[in-house]
């Protein structure tokens, strides 16, 4: 069992992803920069934020709203 949500496999490929789609966006056009680059940098994060919050519930009933 993990003592973190920061060991779990899932949380660390999904902020890397997030990272890398930051890195990504910065490249985009400017006219862009505050519609799909910020939506796709909100979604991005709320993948790993989602697997967090998760691993502090007690209930599988709970865990499955985030998973």
């Amino acid at each position: 069992m993990y003592k973190s949500f920061e060991e779990m496999p899932v949380w660390q490929k999904a902020f890397d992803l997030a990272d890398k789609i930051y890195d990504f966006t910065e490249e985009f056009p400017k006219a862009e920069m505050y519609s799909l680059c910020d939506q796709l940098k909100r979604s991005a994060v709320s993948v790993s934020a989602n697997v967090a919050e998760s691993f502090g519930r007690q209930h599988t009933s709970d865990k499955i709203n985030f998973y």
